[in-house]
């Protein structure tokens, strides 16, 4: 958690690879408690405007939270928080959650749908938002770092190859 700007705009970080196991007994009890934990630390922290930086990455799909919590949430917030809220980023954001998004789109505001923004690398949120408050925890910074590699790697492979280079120039 941080803040950028001249006034009190809060940007929260929420890192989905430390969610609970939905294999857990107690899963629904653990998810509602933490939503409330987090719908009152927004309640306390978001003075002015504020945005949300969840964190996608390194994050095995049963650690991730389902469609029914995710709606719960949204409708569970104040419409002050709704309003407040400047932008959604989802880093590293999978194929999962693209379609999931892209599937509810037409059930959400469009005030809403025009808040979330995909990045794909640390280094794309760091030209949105200042790092300085910001703690990236180290599992996403190696998962961001291997995606990295994995992208340079087939670049180069692509410009290697004479017939994707012949495609690359046409």
């Amino acid at each position: 958690t941080g803040y950028y700007g001249d006034g009190l705009n809060a940007i929260i970080v929420f890192a989905a690879c430390f969610l609970p196991d939905s294999s857990r007994t107690d899963y629904n009890y653990v998810m509602e408690n933490l939503f409330l934990y987090v719908i009152s630390t927004l309640e306390l922290m978001v003075a002015e405007d504020y945005m949300i930086v969840y964190l996608n990455g390194a994050t095995p799909r049963r650690r991730m939270p389902g469609l029914g919590w995710m709606k719960k949430c949204y409708q569970m917030i104040d419409r002050r928080l709704r309003k407040n809220l400047k932008s959604f980023i989802i880093v590293h954001p999978s194929w999962f959650i693209r379609t999931i998004l892209a599937v509810t789109r037409p059930f959400i505001s469009s005030k809403f749908s025009s808040k979330i923004q995909y990045v794909y690398t640390l280094a794309e949120l760091r030209e949105m938002i200042p790092m300085e408050y910001v703690h990236i925890p180290d599992s996403i910074v190696k998962y961001d770092e291997e995606k990295c590699i994995k992208r340079r790697m087939r670049t180069s492979c692509l410009s290697n190859d004479p017939e994707m280079a012949s495609v690359e120039q046409e």
